[in-house]
Parts: structure tokens; C-alpha cells; sequence
């Protein structure tokens, strides 16, 4: 297993030092920024090196902006994949990133942010300008950004609809950002758009026809293994994958919080456009565009794509609620769960026919027996396992539902909490593989060797 320690970033001079060799792993990890010029980037831009004394570093995108930097159009920093920390970190500025991203702060304000974390507003607010340079506005402020340069460049949607489904307030503050983001009006934004991006926004002019996405990673990431278990644990209704090996096509439905959402993932990855990153091809259909942010993020996290270790072979429950139903209940109970109590879509699209049920669901329904206790507790919200959840609560709310056992509780810890550094009960991992224990029992799955010889 490869892996990369993140700590010589932390010093100016060895970040520097990948700025010069333009070293695309730490893409995500920080960010620099030119003072001549008045334009940040990522690590691996390909334009010339700046000099040393010009140069600031910041630890995200939206502390950049709220310098008053703008977003390089050669590299688009705003793109790149997110810092692998966050999926590390089980402290409240990991688990606020995690929630940021996953569009709480444009649902629920920064109150119902702190209310996930169990801090106040103010605690939040002071620990993220602290460590990242920016609080929750901030960063939420750069994600709906980079949302709306997506669906400007990619889609022909009015500039009235993309600011609202980006998650604006206001067409002025929509204006206002991108003008201070990208130093470009939307319409000058639009215009500008890559030639790939142009011809696919010709096919992408109402949300009936999808948005296409390139959902960018880092590294030689290893589709093959990630599409495997995909195909193997597909639940039929929800869940499909089509086409031969190194061609495949992974579909799903998604339940989101204002409306539904069909994806399509491409198995073989676009051409990357530096040396060692690369991205896969979707296209997501949506009911409501203002699930955008939230869905790109489930994406990231079903596919694992802000991994940091390179040749990543495992993938992430794409609902947290859902992946806890089918580790308990396994494939073929929850192929039948689907078929009995998951909701018909409005608009079915092939064999895709349904939403996953609802905890709230099942639990009614199925009263009795482990699926009965686990359902309610999902939905009384005694198991909490959104983006934002405290991993050791969670894992002991569900050690505390009778029948669930520490297998479950494992599996769900590793791949519906994003946890890198979980392991089953009876896998004998060193201490020397943290954090990245997770990873390396896929890899040994993957090369078929059994964990417990290690």
C-alpha cells in the first residue's frame, strides 16, 4: 500500500518545494497564492514557478478568497480533489468540513451547523478561522462558487437558475462572488469555458438531460477493483452496473434533500490533465438543481475520490442509512426491502426503479427483530450517521442495538462514516498501518490474501 504523510506540507519551505516540482498530491492539501498577480492555484499548476517571496500559502480555497485572491484559470483550484484530512479527522473542524461539503450550511444556516457538532455558533466560527483561515460562511461561500462555475460552463441553464440552484441568496450575490472568485462576470464565465465543456453544455440545457461532471482525483486511482464491489453488492431497483470490464457504467438512485437524483459513473477515467491525476466521467440527473453541491459530495465519497493513499480499493456507502440496512440484512433481504417498501420513483429510468426505504419506513413496517431496533434508532436519530457524526458515538449507539455486532458496527464505521482507519473484530493490523487500516485490509481483500495472516 502506498501512502504519504501529510506533515511536511505543514512547513512553508517543503511546500514550496512541491509548488516547484508541481506535485499533484498535494492538490487539496493546500493552496498558494502569487502577490504580483493577485491569482491563487494549486500545487501542480503548470504555469512558471513564482518566486519564493511572492508567494503565500493557505490551507483552503476560501482563505485565499478572503484574501482577496482569484482562482487561476489554468488550473482551476477550486476543482481539485479535497484534503484527505478531513476523512481522517475525527475532531469538530473535521466533521464541519465534512457537513460544509455536504451543503448544511446553505440548508440550515451556521446555527444548524453547530447544532450537528454539539459547539456553538461562535466555538465553530473560531475554530475553522483558527486552523483554515476562513469560517463556515466562507468556505460554504467558495463551494457554491465552484458549484456555479460548474453548471455555467457546463450546462445552458439561465444565469437566474444557476444562482439559486448554487445556492445564492440573491442574483446580486451571485454576481458579486463570481466577480471576486473568478475576476469575470457569470456571462464573461460562461464564455470562457474549455471547448469540452462548450460542446457538453449544448447537450445540457434543461436538468432533464443531466449535468456532466469530471469528478477529479488524485493519483492512478484503480476503477477496476471499486466497480467490482460495486457490481458484486448492486442492489437491483437501485442500483445497476452495466457494460464489459474497464467499460462499465455504475448507476444509482439518490435520495436528497430537496427532491431525487439518477447518476451515471464511467468506469474508465478521462484523460488527467496533469501527470498524476486524473477524474471520472458522470452525468447527474437531478429533480431539484439545488442538490447539486450535495450530490457531488456523495459521489466523492461513494467513490472515495479525496483518498490520499494512491491505489485506493474501496468505496463508501452513498447513504449512510442505507449501507447500515444492507451491512445488517445483506444483499438479497435488502433487494426485497427495496421491492416492498421503497419508494416508486416519479420518473423510473431503465431497471432503476427506486429509492432505498427510509429508516422512519422500515421501522414501522418491520417492527420486530434487529432490523426493527436498528431502523428506529436510524430514525429517531439515537444512530447518527451523516457526514458531520462523532464516529466513536456512533459506533456505540450501534454496539448498543440489540443484535448489531461488532462486524457491523465495523463496516458501517469504515465505509458509511468514511472511517480510513477501522478494522473488523479478528483482523490482526498492525499499529504501524494507522490511519490508513481500512485501506489496507481492501488491499490485502483485493490481492486475496487473508487479513489475519498479517
Amino acid at each position: 500500500m502506498t501512502t504519504r504523510s501529510v506533515a511536511p506540507a505543514t512547513a512553508s519551505d517543503s511546500r514550496y518545494e512541491a509548488v516547484r516540482s508541481r506535485d499533484a498530491r498535494f492538490d487539496g492539501v493546500f493552496f498558494f497564492a502569487v502577490e504580483t498577480t493577485g491569482i491563487y492555484c494549486r500545487p501542480s499548476c503548470p504555469a512558471v514557478t513564482p518566486k519564493r517571496s511572492n508567494v503565500r500559502f493557505f490551507a483552503t480555497a476560501a482563505a485565499a478568497q478572503g484574501s482577496g485572491f482569484r482562482a487561476c484559470r489554468r488550473c482551476r483550484p477550486d476543482a481539485v480533489p479535497g484534503s484527505a484530512e478531513w476523512n481522517v479527522r475525527a475532531d469538530v473542524v473535521g466533521r464541519a468540513m465534512r457537513l460544509i461539503g455536504d451543503g448544511v450550511v446553505d440548508r440550515e444556516g451556521v446555527t444548524g451547523l453547530a447544532g450537528r457538532l454539539g459547539y456553538s455558533a461562535r466555538q465553530v466560527q473560531r475554530q475553522l478561522t483558527a486552523e483554515l483561515g476562513a469560517g463556515p460562511v466562507a468556505l460554504a461561500r467558495a463551494q457554491r462558487a465552484h458549484t456555479a462555475r460548474v453548471l455555467l460552463q457546463t450546462t445552458a441553464l439561465p444565469v437566474t437558475e444557476i444562482a439559486f440552484a448554487s445556492g445564492f441568496a440573491s442574483v446580486r450575490q451571485f454576481n458579486d462572488t463570481v466577480r471576486a472568485v473568478y475576476a469575470a462576470t457569470p456571462s464573461e464565465l460562461r464564455a470562457a469555458a474549455p471547448a469540452r465543456d462548450r460542446a457538453a453544455s449544448r447537450h445540457a440545457a434543461t436538468p432533464s438531460a443531466g449535468i456532466p461532471l469530471r469528478l477529479a482525483h488524485r493519483g492512478p486511482y484503480r476503477a477496476g477493483p471499486v466497480f467490482d464491489l460495486l457490481q458484486r453488492e448492486a442492489v437491483a431497483g437501485v442500483e445497476e452496473v452495466s457494460g464489459p470490464p474497464d467499460r462499465r457504467v455504475y448507476r444509482r438512485t439518490l435520495r436528497l434533500p430537496y427532491g431525487t437524483g439518477i447518476v451515471a459513473v464511467d468506469e474508465r477515467p478521462g484523460r488527467p490533465r496533469t501527470g498524476s491525476g486524473g477524474w471520472l466521467d458522470a452525468r447527474l440527473h437531478l429533480t431539484d438543481l439545488r442538490d447539486l453541491t450535495t450530490a457531488v459530495q456523495r459521489l466523492r465519497r461513494l467513490f472515495d475520490l479525496d483518498a490520499d493513499p494512491y491505489a485506493v480499493d474501496r468505496h463508501l456507502g452513498a447513504d449512510p442509512d442505507e449501507f447500515a440496512v444492507r451491512a445488517l440484512v445483506g444483499r438479497t433481504e435488502a433487494e426485497r426491502l427495496v421491492q416492498r417498501y421503497g419508494k416508486t420513483l416519479d420518473a423510473p429510468c431503465g431497471t432503476l426503479t427506486h429509492l432505498f426505504p427510509e429508516p422512519g419506513v422500515l421501522a414501522g413496517a418491520e417492527p420486530h427483530g434487529t432490523l426493527g431496533a436498528l431502523a428506529a434508532a436510524l430514525a429517531d436519530g439515537v444512530v447518527r450517521l451523516d457526514a458531520g457524526a462523532d464516529r466513536d458515538a456512533a459506533e456505540r449507539a450501534l454496539l448498543a442495538v440489540p443484535g448489531v455486532d461488532a462486524a457491523v458496527a465495523a463496516a458501517v464505521r469504515a465505509r458509511a462514516l468514511g472511517d480510513p482507519d477501522a478494522a473488523p473484530p479478528g483482523a490482526a493490523l498492525p499499529d504501524t498501518w494507522r490511519p490508513w487500516r481500512s485501506y489496507a485490509l481492501n488491499h490485502l481483500r483485493a490481492a486475496g490474501e487473508p487479513e489475519n495472516d498479517r
